[in-house]
């Protein structure tokens, strides 16, 4: 399936228009960890093994991205970072077993939210941002009261390290994941377990997300593979191969700008873009020198931020041809 990958990839979808690469963002010093963009589309921000998280703003006319605010305060590396529905507000993780609020504008902490026995390894918030869900190397996933930093749920979640948390589109299910092999879902009111994803072989699952639409969720596994499953009948529907994640726990985002894509990182130092119905590879993007761990697409642009590992460092922007 994968033989033909020196050919151009193109020829796959005859109106399919390449990324190509447009901006470098240096500033990091050490590994980046997570891009993302914020919910309204005005910023990216990046996290780093570097103990801070950055800000980029966007201009509305070129799309370039010129530096905004560096987050300072963790006193170990940060995993993961979100961003607020409004965008006022984010949140991040980190291996000093916190997670800390920030006001995105000013760049100032508001709280540090503590209880984690280990690294906090990911963290999302819920679409009306008065709860944050984060999941750690203590194996628990824990929900957080954004108005007073405390803790109002611990979830004995996994067996494992728990490597992604994010809501559903109503902020009403929680999906984690987990080394243990397994995908959970759980009420967000009640924090009960509504349902268990197994698959015939259970690799540890490095990275989970809802759908757009809150219907699916996008699977990451350390056996080379994302799969698309619908949760409600527990279904695999879609399998998407040629990349390389058998070591590194690396994001994987739907593309809806513009057509239907999946897009992850790679082990190979590419950013590999499926079409998500035919679940061929359209694009495989060059550029990073190391495992590009983290793929954010922006909300309304045809633009794709991606950040890689510690011999490389750096953020960079994708930008599809006009």
């Amino acid at each position: 399936m994968v033989a033909t990958m020196e050919e151009p990839m193109s020829t796959e979808s005859s109106d399919y228009k390449p990324y190509t690469l447009s901006q470098t963002l240096t500033g990091h010093s050490s590994a980046i960890s997570c891009v993302k963009f914020s919910s309204d589309g005005r910023l990216l921000g990046s996290s780093s093994a570097d103990k801070t998280i950055r800000t980029y703003s966007i201009s509305s006319d070129d799309s370039s991205f010129t530096p905004a605010q560096t987050f300072d305060g963790h006193s170990q590396g940060v995993s993961d970072l979100a961003f607020s529905a409004d965008s006022r507000f984010m949140v991040s993780a980190s291996d000093d077993k916190t997670l800390r609020l920030w006001d995105v504008e000013s760049g100032a902490l508001i709280k540090t939210l503590r209880g984690h026995t280990n690294y906090v390894f990911c963290a999302n918030f819920n679409p009306q941002s008065n709860m944050i869900v984060s999941g750690s190397f203590d194996e628990t996933v824990r929900i957080w009261d954004v108005k007073t930093g405390k803790c109002l749920k611990v979830l004995p979640a996994h067996s494992d390290p728990v490597t992604a948390v994010d809501f559903n589109r109503d902020g009403s299910i929680i999906v984690s994941s987990s080394y243990d092999g397994l995908c959970r879902t759980w009420d967000a009111s009640t924090g009960h377990c509504t349902k268990t994803l197994i698959d015939d072989e259970n690799p540890p699952v490095s990275f989970v997300k809802f759908s757009p639409n809150g219907k699916f969720i996008l699977v990451g596994t350390l056996d080379n593979t994302l799969r698309l499953w619908n949760f409600q009948t527990g279904k695999c529907l879609k399998t998407y191969t040629g990349h390389k994640s058998s070591k590194f726990c690396i994001s994987s985002t739907f593309s809806v700008t513009n057509g239907k894509y999946i897009v992850s990182g790679s082990e190979d130092h590419c950013l590999y873009l499926w079409e998500l119905q035919s679940r061929k590879i359209v694009q495989k993007l060059e550029g990073h020198t190391d495992t590009v761990i983290s793929v954010s697409c922006h909300p309304e642009k045809n633009i794709i931020a991606s950040g890689a590992l510690g011999s490389d460092k750096t953020v960079k922007i994708w930008t599809q041809e006009k």
